[in-house]
């Protein structure tokens, strides 16, 4: 597929807006399950570690499944799989309304939810930096705010729909609304040159062809031997009929002769045929090596190496409030008076702004946005270790909001990768960072629900994933220290097709 260049606006525009609904639409729900989470814990009656698996899940799989959404992205193309994927969010969210106990809420709402999450995600990232260049932060920026405003609006909603309607409505309505992914997607136009198609496809299209087109001359050839040698038999049996006897028994043996050039004939077909096999699975077998190999090259960057390791412990220990918030509110007796806003709202409105403000400090050209990322990851660390400090609504709510805020660098995370590895291998990299993200996602709110079913509280919980949050920081720091780049560049050069950092620190 051969790419135009960006034009940094027109239609993506229009693609920014879809994927601000799409993000919105599909994220808003597993976003903000904690109010879900809640309801689930008195109707199924299970421990707090094995009901938080819903919500990690439906984080956490789809991340998890980065590489196959990247493969899928890559091979279909964004507006197919969005749409796709828009019927997969919907069906989950309404088959969860149905669910008899937590076993069910693992594949509706966990796996199916999630995959379509995880879909969605892909395909709006990788087609907003396909349409943006000097402006991909702000795109990118405005964009991931979708999930955050989704975050925001979800939580006051799925608890106002369940004081109406029951849990199970609450489910129906939210899996209806996500229908309008549907229209968002069917609007993502792709961005690609029409002209020279793949020489790999029309190699593998034309072969085929030729042995059509071979057969069909043959076959032609053969019917108008047959017919004219009926005639003639026929013509010979009217006239005499004792010769009519020696030419059939002369014809029998040309027809002989001819079944057996026909047979050579079809070997050789047969042959050509199993080569031609045999070089297009070769073809594919040198991809499948070509892949793994690009794969080596990029972990041989040390930057690259300490981020996938950053992201997995950042979503272990950074996640769990957004989705156990409201729980441990519950667990510090702060009274309903006090419960001015759900504290996972402020999470999400937070969020908003620190993705638009982070997006936007990623285009100017004196922030290097390894550094902020970097930043944004230390602070996350020494606000989860205050949590356990917090023992009023207003203490909770402002570090609510902090790290809702931090959590925005999401926005920059693409941008980091972008300019980590270039625009030509991004979606390749960044599925790979998206996995061990999704590892992190899935693990985080278990392990922290199963502290809490151990000590019955959360502040062992919380000093762990402040300690997580910020092993990972330090050692992306390391990785990213000018002084690495010196000992690179005087031990070793990059394999080609990699960018060190002093590149990319250049954005």
């Amino acid at each position: 597929m051969v790419f135009r260049k960006p034009p940094d606006g027109g239609w993506g525009w229009v693609i920014v807006v879809v994927s601000f609904f799409t993000q919105f639409l599909c994220y808003g729900s597993p976003l903000a399950v904690g109010v879900l989470y809640l309801e689930w814990l008195d109707a199924f009656g299970e421990g707090k570690g094995k009901t938080a698996w819903v919500g990690s899940l439906a984080n956490g799989i789809g991340l998890l499944a980065s590489p196959v959404c990247s493969i899928c992205v890559s091979s279909f193309g964004a507006r197919p799989v969005a749409i796709f994927s828009g019927f997969m969010v919907a069906g989950g969210l309404m088959m969860s309304s149905f669910a008899p106990n937590i076993y069910f809420l693992y594949v509706s709402y966990g796996i199916v939810v999630g995959l379509g999450c995880g879909l969605l995600y892909t395909a709006t990232v990788t087609i907003t930096c396909q349409y943006f260049d000097k402006r991909r932060g702000l795109a990118l920026g405005l964009i991931s705010t979708g999930s955050s405003v989704g975050l925001f609006i979800y939580a006051a909603l799925q608890r106002e729909l369940i004081e109406l309607y029951g849990l199970d409505g609450c489910l129906l309505i939210v899996g209806a609304l996500s229908l309008n992914i549907l229209a968002c997607g069917s609007l993502m136009r792709p961005l690609e040159s029409s002209s020279s198609p793949p020489p790999e496809k029309m190699c593998v299209d034309k072969v085929p062809d030729q042995y059509f087109v071979y057969h069909e001359k043959e076959k032609t050839v053969e019917e108008n031997i047959s017919i004219l040698e009926k005639g003639y038999i026929d013509e010979k049996c009217v006239n005499n009929v004792p010769d009519c006897k020696q030419e059939r028994i002369l014809n029998k043996n040309v027809l002989s002769s001819i079944n057996v050039n026909e047979k050579d004939t079809y070997k050789k077909k047969v042959v050509e045929q199993t080569n031609f096999c045999k070089q297009l699975a070769k073809r594919k077998w040198q991809l499948y090596l070509t892949y793994w190999k690009e794969t080596m090259v990029l972990f041989k960057n040390k930057v690259f190496s300490a981020l996938f390791v950053a992201i997995l412990l950042f979503d272990i220990g950074g996640f769990p409030p957004s989705l156990l918030m409201e729980d441990v509110a519950r667990s510090a007796n702060i009274s309903e008076d006090d419960y001015y806003m759900p504290l996972i709202s402020i999470i999400g409105i937070m969020t908003t702004v620190g993705k638009l403000i982070l997006g936007i400090l990623a285009d100017f050209k004196w922030v290097n946005t390894l550094y902020l990322y970097v930043t944004t990851l230390l602070m996350t660390g020494v606000a989860l270790f205050a949590i356990p400090f917090a023992k009023s609504y207003l203490t909770l709510a402002m570090l609510s909001g902090i790290l809702g805020f931090l959590t925005g660098n999401w926005s920059i995370f693409p941008y980091v990768t972008t300019k980590t590895v270039g625009i030509e291998k991004l979606t390749h990299a960044y599925g790979i960072l998206m996995f061990f993200a999704g590892l992190g996602n899935s693990l985080g709110p278990p392990i922290v629900g199963w502290f809490y079913d151990w000590t019955q509280e959360y502040n062992t919980a919380f000093y762990f994933s402040g300690f997580c949050v910020l092993l990972g920081g330090f050692l992306l720091l390391l990785a990213a220290l000018p002084c690495w780049n010196a000992c690179t560049n005087q031990s070793s050069k990059l394999p080609p097709n990699t960018y060190s950092y002093k590149v990319a620190s250049n954005a």
